[in-house]
């Protein structure tokens, strides 16, 4: 079984515990994994003993490292159905609003690599906990896909246009830069997990969402957490006047110039340079539009339009381009349908984000 579901007995009340378990492949989302996610968080809002959730991951290395691009690509390239590859994005996206949405106090603790589809997870936890040795990033540029998974929704809420650069760059992010930019609340030690549970199944839930939510919030108070001044320094400390300042104006092609133009002497700006320079150009574009179009929109439209682009993206090549030269054959040479940013025609760009559903036929079955 790859994802676990074991119910806490505490002083009164019980704790859901669901366990990522596939450490293997760093916990990526298969359809499977998302199907047992989902039946188990539909059985626990629906159960009276089940006061909290808590989410994480198995094994040494990973949260969970996103979505199962391997099994996607099998999909896309062996179904006659074209709506297949879909229906996977829809079952995900309806797990992830689920979590958002879901009617009791969830706490996910993360640790190790916390990528795309993880991090869509990660951030529809009420409570957001992370180990010193988390990193997190969206890095979908390089395989021909957008910062999908509900970021439109959590990448607009950064301050300036550091949603914009992780989407370009597909920064990795240490547990510093986490806690800068509220991606996560708090870090603990890793020795500590185990001691949290058992101070959560110490404690009395009543089963009363306010009372529950309010007891918990004051127990994380009380956690002990790592001295900050031991933690790795921030890469966006550092940099993010920089990317302010690079990332402002009105034209993509322009900033994106500025950003690989700009003499910057440093290991991880140029990492972040080089998915930029090297990601397909069509996502680029998505990542810009994503993000503006998203400013007013509620949590439920944010994922509508993302499974519009979803949909798009799969009729398209170049996200089977782009998993087959990261994922597949492994030479980091995807030929994208375009060579730069400034080639990709407007109506390429625009054919994404033509709205597919409401409220009657919404796939994700969101209310």
């Amino acid at each position: 079984m790859s994802v676990e579901a074991q119910e806490l007995a505490c002083r009164e009340g019980h704790i859901g515990v669901l366990t990522l378990n596939s450490p293997g492949t760093l916990n990526a989302l298969s359809e499977h994994m998302i199907e047992q996610i989902q039946e188990i968080l539909d059985r626990w809002a629906d159960d009276d003993r089940i006061c909290i959730v808590v989410i994480q991951g198995a094994g040494e290395k990973a949260f969970c490292a996103g979505g199962d691009i391997r099994e996607l690509y099998d999909t896309m390239l062996t179904s006659r159905d074209r709506e297949e590859p879909a229906r996977v994005f829809n079952r995900e996206y309806r797990m992830d609003y689920s979590i958002h949405r879901f009617p009791k106090p969830v706490l996910g603790i993360a640790h190790g690599v916390v990528m795309g589809g993880g991090l869509g997870v990660f951030a529809g936890c009420r409570y957001r906990l992370v180990t010193p040795d988390v990193t997190l990033a969206m890095p979908e540029i390089t395989i021909g896909l957008f910062p999908d998974v509900g970021a439109s929704w959590f990448l607009k809420r950064l301050p300036g246009r550091l949603g914009l650069f992780i989407g370009l760059t597909g920064a990795r992010l240490n547990v510093s830069d986490a806690l800068r930019v509220g991606l996560a609340d708090m870090a603990i030690l890793p020795e500590d997990r185990g001691r949290l549970l058992d101070r959560l199944a110490s404690e009395r839930w009543t089963g009363q969402t306010a009372a529950d939510d309010n007891r918990l919030f004051r127990l994380l108070n009380q956690v002990q957490t790592p001295d900050y001044r031991a933690l790795p320094p921030s890469h966006l400390a550092k940099h993010e006047q920089r990317i302010a300042r690079l990332s402002a104006g009105d034209e993509l092609p322009e900033i994106v110039d500025q950003l690989l133009t700009a003499e910057v002497d440093c290991d991880w700006w140029h990492a972040c340079m080089n998915t930029l320079r090297t990601g397909c150009p069509v996502s680029a574009w998505l990542v810009w539009t994503q993000l503006q179009k998203a400013q007013q929109m509620s949590l439920k439209d944010a994922f509508r339009m993302e499974l519009a682009l979803v949909s798009e993206c799969i009729r398209r090549p170049d996200l089977a381009e782009g998993i087959r030269a990261l994922a597949i054959d492994k030479d980091r040479q995807p030929k994208w349908s375009y060579p730069t940013i400034a080639d990709v025609p407007e109506d390429v760009v625009a054919a994404h984000f033509t709205p597919e559903w409401d409220d009657e036929t919404d796939p994700m079955g969101l209310e």
